[in-house]
């Protein structure tokens, strides 16, 4: 389901460089552009070059365009649509993805959009609106507030017909060209880069493209992924709804103070999820569509699907207008290859997941976070080609785990549709056993873990156990190789607009090495001087009290920075730009720039 408006979405093309602060050892390299070289130097003169070009214009490839554009690296978008969503879908946004879009700039005019919804918060569960029955499967995302001790961000919800613009708005400041209405009409890879053909919609003329990398975010029926030939696993679809849009202005009153994020609905002969859009008069419904027993789109007629809201709200007289209808599809699937040489997969072209609990939009802005500070360092040369592949083993198996998560809350929650096997939790979990930590209880259990704590145990790390699970089963933020890096607030001893950061909002543009004020161990000495010699981007934070203090806890004496991340003072912590740890030295070392140069150019792929 891909419904976009007619506005135009166009931007001009540029280079924007992203913006940190803090004490910096070594300077980035700036953005390069496209391959002359190789089998695309014969391509003409009007040829269009640029280092990436996105397809699909969606949440993945927007926040693609955002991610690259903060890191400054030229791109071109092309999505077939006219403009961003119509239709209000794929709305949770989870705290990691807040965390990104905090780091981007992006996050205050997102929660903006999303002011409407900013009090709904709970999953109820009930046979109909109508009285007291049912219960709610949580009343809150964060009862108790304990989510601050992990995190600076929150969830968000922010519908995609909100959340689209706001990404465009962001992309095109940030020097994005984005073109949309304009339609992939084929691409060839090559051993230096990719050359595609794409048309305008509105001209019907033709570009021709060469870039260096093409990121495909173009949908689960992919037609990248399809020409590349690359298969998927999992057991496939796992039930159909139409997505049913409509105006009520008595349904506020049958809801009454009730602030869900969504209401599943579970009477026998109707039932349904409700979502609010506006908690006035705008809703959307899903009702369940079996096209294996023969139903058809066409079958939902106006008259029939009111009366399927109407039963299932338990108001027999709710004034109901339809303003749209729309089928979608859950599927449990997942590439068997995020990379084929030039082209990598992002989004839903990589996986597809059950729409419960939002994991599918999550998982895909992520994958697109994870692969633009690669894709920026291989390009700016202070990383290695075999960074790429590191893309693959990392975020292949968040999606595995994740979207047998997503099933299995599917089935938690009784989504309307859907009939697992009945001695499965829908992905392979059995029933009842979800996980364990974060907070919550009951149905809710265990999603932090997914949200939050998920691991990369192979890829661009060193030091961390292949053997962890990818979502361990108890919340461990404490600095392990693999994990995304503690959150601490730090002040900044200069004062200023920015005296309080987190130590999240450290991590986009460089990889950033801690170490304390207090210990002589060389280990800041020795980030400067790589960073010269290994010409790679990387800042060094002192931390602690001091004279040399680069950042200071926020509360001195409560908080610990090096027990926190896993580490005696002595040692020390290499973060990712993307936020996760690359590798930590419990204590001192003899030789503290031999190991780190080592370890950097291991997580580089440096020769």
């Amino acid at each position: 389901m891909h419904e976009r408006t007619d506005r135009p979405a166009g931007a001009t093309p540029g280079t924007t460089a992203g913006t940190t602060s803090g004490t910096t050892a070594g300077t980035t390299p700036g953005a390069t552009t496209g391959t002359e070289t190789g089998p695309g130097a014969g391509i003409g003169a009007g040829t269009h070059r640029v280092p990436i070009l996105i397809v699909g214009g969606s949440l993945v490839g927007l926040s693609m365009s955002v991610f690259l554009g903060r890191l400054g690296v030229r791109h071109t978008l092309v999505e077939r649509h006219a403009g961003t969503s119509i239709h209000p879908r794929g709305r949770g946004n989870n705290v990691r993805t807040m965390e990104l879009f905090r780091v981007a700039g992006t996050e205050p005019d997102i929660r903006r959009a999303a002011a409407t919804l900013a009090d709904n918060h709970g999953i109820l569960q009930t046979p109909t609106l109508v009285g007291d029955a049912g219960e709610w499967l949580f009343k809150q995302i964060d009862a108790g507030g304990g989510l601050a001790r992990f995190s600076p961000s929150s969830w968000c919800l922010c519908s995609q017909n909100d959340l689209e613009p706001e990404l465009l708005t962001h992309a095109t400041d940030l020097g994005g060209d984005l073109r949309f209405g304009t339609e992939l009409l084929s691409f060839e890879p090559d051993a230096d880069g990719v050359t595609a053909i794409v048309k305008s919609r509105e001209t019907g003329e033709h570009t021709t493209i060469r870039a260096d990398y093409l990121v495909a975010a173009d949908g689960p029926r992919s037609p990248v992924r399809e020409q590349l030939g690359i298969g998927q696993s999992g057991p496939g679809d796992l039930f159909h709804n139409i997505s049913v849009t409509f105006r009520s202005r008595r349904l506020a009153d049958v809801v009454g103070d009730r602030r869900f994020i969504v209401c599943y609905l579970t009477s026998e002969d109707a039932d349904g999820a409700l979502l609010p859009v506006d908690n006035r008069e705008n809703w959307v419904f899903h009702a369940p569509w079996h096209p294996e027993q023969g139903e058809t789109v066409e079958d939902f007629t106006d008259d029939r699907v009111a009366a399927h809201i109407r039963r299932a709200v338990g108001d027999p007289d709710l004034d109901i207008e339809i303003t749209g209808k729309a089928p979608w599809h859950a599927a449990q699937r997942v590439a068997r290859s995020y990379r084929s040489g030039r082209v990598l997969l992002a989004g839903d072209s990589a996986h597809e997941m059950s729409p419960t609990g939002a994991f599918g939009s999550n998982t895909g802005i992520q994958d697109a976070h994870n692969l633009a500070w690669k894709l920026a360092a291989v390009l700016e040369g202070w990383a290695g080609e075999g960074l790429l592949d590191t893309y693959d083993a990392e975020r292949r198996p968040v999606a595995e785990a994740t979207s047998a998560r997503a099933a299995a809350r599917s089935v938690e929650h009784s989504h309307p549709g859907f009939a697992p096997p009945p001695m499965m939790g829908g992905g392979g979990a059995p029933e009842g056993k979800p996980g364990a930590g974060g907070p919550g209880g009951g149905p809710q259990r265990g999603i932090l873990n997914v949200a939050l704590g998920y691991r990369y145990p192979q890829g661009a790390v060193v030091g961390a156990d292949p053997a962890t699970p990818v979502v361990p089963e108890n919340l461990d933020l404490t600095g392990a190789p693999g994990s995304r890096a503690p959150h601490l607030w730090l002040h900044r001893p200069d004062g200023g607009d920015a005296a309080r950061v987190s130590t999240l909002d450290l991590y986009e543009d460089s990889l950033v090495l801690l170490s304390d004020a207090s210990q002589p161990t060389g280990w800041h000495e020795a980030a400067t001087r790589l960073a010269t010699d290994l010409r790679v981007p990387l800042k060094s934070y002192r931390l602690g009290a001091g004279p040399d203090a680069d950042l200071t806890p926020a509360d001195a004496e409560d908080t610990d920075w090096a027990r926190s991340h896993g580490i005696t003072r002595g040692g020390t912590v290499l973060i990712r730009p993307d936020g996760f740890v690359a590798w930590r030295s419990p204590g001192p070392a003899p030789h503290p720039e031999s190991m780190l140069r080592q370890v950097i150019r291991t997580i580089l792929s440096l020769p």
